[in-house]
């Protein structure tokens, strides 16, 4: 027998196999449709429980690009369904992951087992596990095709833990579970991704088809555009990392209000950022306006406890200039042919840019546009005068917040 049979044998025995076994055939014809995370690993469970395998818990350890945390857990228990819980980032030289039966199995691939009922286990987990009642615990590597390797865990609490039939049937359906949480894995990392950097609005555009230059729509939106003050002179006169550190704290502080506020950032542009709250029909205008403005009386308040804490440890204070205008605006694909930017352009954008340059002449850290003045109310706000703009004929109505 040539290698070539010998291959076709294994292949047909593989197939005959799975499609012999009730929950094999499950995951190959039906699993594919779960597209929920969650949801796939609690009906995973379910499904070995019903063919008949002892299984007391099933965990999958997801490893993903996101910029707040390292990867996620998804955790179930037979009786009490599935908990999500996410890993921030590390070194992975804290006592938290090495004391964990994880780390050979995520960097050097291997497969670990622990008869839970024949020994006195040192990993915090597996002796939670074994106060549990757990007899056996068995974690494997899901090997991706790229090369990216997540994990999976089995917990049993029968007598003797898992046969070798069970281990068996295991062993041969990781493989289509590892092929199933790629498709999860691989869509949360372009999901993650594109939340971080073009936000979640634009990122869902994008992965929904949205991606031919010039592609886009006319939206009305309040635009937010802020500036840090004096940032020019800070950049010459701060080392590097404190430059940062100063950014990040004033974007950090800015970008939460206006995401808890149901903002959108588009773009951090050097020491400014570009934000929109998208109007969802006319008669929301006035919310709309409302929930803007009062993110920007939040900032301003924000900002003084940021800069006390910045005070106590010897750093600069912030302060910056904000402006929000209510206007339509063209939401879309713009750039290159080989490097696309999805963002809003129009005349509202550029007069919410030049009305923030009025911030500093003016001595306000936030400024209001006629547009966005006429939906709020007369105690939230006072006239600051007519003032010439930028490229504009006639001087324009500004506004501040009382």
């Amino acid at each position: 027998m040539n290698g070539e049979d010998y291959d076709a044998l294994m292949d047909d025995d593989i197939a005959r196999r799975v499609y012999s076994d009730p929950v094999a055939r499950w995951f190959v014809t039906e699993a594919y449709r779960i597209t929920d995370t969650a949801a796939l690993v609690a009906a995973a469970g379910e499904q070995l429980v019903l063919s008949g395998i002892p299984l007391y818990r099933l965990a999958y350890f997801q490893l993903t690009l996101h910029p707040e945390f390292a990867g996620r857990g998804y955790f179930w228990r037979r009786g009490h369904g599935v908990e999500t819980g996410v890993r921030p980032h590390g070194d992975n030289q804290d006592s938290e992951y090495r004391d964990n039966p994880l780390p050979p199995v995520l960097e050097q691939q291997k497969t670990v087992r622990v008869r839970l009922d024949r020994v006195e286990p040192q990993a915090p987990l597996l002796r939670q596990l074994k106060a549990e009642g757990a007899t056996d615990y068995v974690a494997l590597p899901l090997l991706f095709t790229n090369g990216h390797v997540d994990a999976l865990s089995v917990v049993s609490d029968a007598a003797g833990g898992f046969t070798m039939t069970d281990l068996d049937r295991m062993f041969l359906l990781q493989f289509a579970f590892t092929r199933l949480v790629e498709i999860h894995s691989l869509r949360d990392t372009a999901t993650h991704l594109l939340d971080a950097y073009v936000g979640r609005a634009a990122g869902q555009r994008i992965l929904a088809g949205e991606v031919r230059r010039g592609e886009g729509q006319t939206i009305e939106a309040v635009i937010w555009y802020c500036d840090l003050r004096g940032f020019t002179r800070a950049s010459d006169s701060l080392p590097r990392d404190a430059i940062i550190a100063l950014l990040n704290d004033y974007f950090d502080t800015m970008g939460a209000l206006v995401t808890s506020a149901g903002g959108e950032i588009l773009k951090f542009m050097g020491d400014g950022m570009l934000a929109i709250f998208p109007v969802a029909s006319p008669d929301r205008r006035g919310e709309t306006a409302s929930r803007a403005m009062r993110a920007a009386a939040s900032a301003v308040d924000a900002m003084l406890v940021l800069n006390r804490v910045r005070a106590t440890e010897g750093e600069p204070a912030v302060r910056f200039g904000l402006a929000l205008h209510l206007g339509e605006v063209m939401f879309g694909n713009i750039g290159a042919s080989q490097r696309l930017d999805f963002t809003v352009i129009g005349p509202a954008v550029n007069y919410a840019a030049r009305l923030e340059k009025l911030c500093g002449p003016l001595d306000r850290a936030v400024l209001l546009s006629a547009p966005m003045a006429e939906l709020l109310s007369p105690a939230e706000i006072e006239p600051v005068g007519q003032h010439a703009m930028k490229d504009i004929d006639q001087p324009q109505a500004i506004y501040g917040l009382r």
